[in-house]
């Protein structure tokens, strides 16, 4: 039995386990979700993201663990938690004939009390295509299709599972938006994505699972400082000897090639390498800095070079 968590957390899984057979898919998994933020995972393909928010949502059945989804147990309580839950999962498909508006007045059905699904259907862009059968739509808008369903019932907390794949970067902006307004109205939102840029923007807080594990847990904020906290600064100068700027303080490596020279280290570095070059009677007109980014402190904590 899940142990019961305070008002203020939506989702509380501690220990999570899942295999296949020999295959361990989640190792140990634990996090909690606050009610009313946007959390995200991420993790390189088969890290056992995926199979972690079935197992939440209790469409796969944990080997081990305690999970608690507002104030639920999936294992044994998955019919009184779908009444609370949306869901847009990663392999998803309706019946090729079913038309747009028949699939949100159905779903809607499904669990009563949510808003109007003519409203939903409006606000997700979709009254354009409200008589296309499912078949006809473009894989961008079945998608978008797929994540009005699962919002629909206007659910408590919704999982998105690669919401925004197949979308133009507009559509993308326009999802972005229409979670962001989930968020704001209460709905608790967790979301499985591999576009670090929608984590960046969307995401209050992020769990890393490498390996069937959490490997770092923050703010897209916390996690730069921690794993990519080191700044570039790069510029050019005449200067013969620049020795000096290897002892600003904050300065962790410089490299010269030619006049070009590229220096990295922490803190408010650029500030402290332009006042030392001015000090020693120059003023580069190309001084720039390229800070850490989501996707670089990814890379460091899953020692990868895919980013999905």
């Amino acid at each position: 039995m899940a142990t019961r968590v305070g008002p203020r957390v939506a989702l509380d899984v501690r220990h999570l386990r899942k295999c296949y057979g020999s295959v361990v898919a989640v190792e140990d998994v634990s996090f909690g979700v606050r009610q009313g933020e946007i959390f995200g995972i991420l993790g390189p393909n088969g890290s056992g993201k995926t199979t972690t928010v079935e197992c939440l949502q209790g469409l796969r059945r944990a080997d081990a663990g305690e999970i608690d989804v507002l104030g639920l147990d999936p294992r044994t309580e998955a019919g009184r938690l779908r009444q609370r839950i949306g869901a847009q999962l990663q392999e998803s498909a309706l019946p090729d004939r079913i038309k747009v508006w028949e699939a949100l007045h159905f779903f809607s059905s499904l669990a009563p009390g949510g808003p109007d699904w003519r409203d939903v259907m409006e606000r997700w862009d979709l009254g354009g295509l409200r008589n296309r059968a499912f078949s006809t739509l473009s894989g961008g808008q079945q998608q978008r299709l797929l994540v009005a369903l699962a919002v629909v019932n206007g659910p408590e907390l919704v999982f998105l599972d690669e919401m925004t794949t197949g979308l133009d970067p507009s559509s993308r902006r326009v999802v972005w938006q229409l979670v962001r307004d989930l968020r704001d109205q209460g709905t608790t939102v967790v979301m499985v994505t591999h576009f670090m840029d929608e984590a960046e923007h969307l995401c209050d807080r992020i769990a890393v699972i490498h390996g069937g594990r959490v490997a770092a847990l923050g703010t897209t904020a916390e996690l730069i400082a921690e794993f990519a906290g080191r700044s570039e600064v790069t510029f050019s100068t005449d200067l013969a000897d620049i020795d000096f700027v290897r002892h600003v303080d904050g300065v962790a490596t410089v490299e010269q090639d030619g006049t070009r020279v590229i220096v990295r280290g922490t803190g408010p570095v650029l500030a402290r390498v332009a006042a030392a070059l001015v000090a020693h009677g120059d003023a580069p007109i190309d001084l720039e800095i390229r800070r850490g980014s989501l996707e670089d402190a990814f890379l460091a904590i899953t020692g990868d070079g895919s980013a999905t």
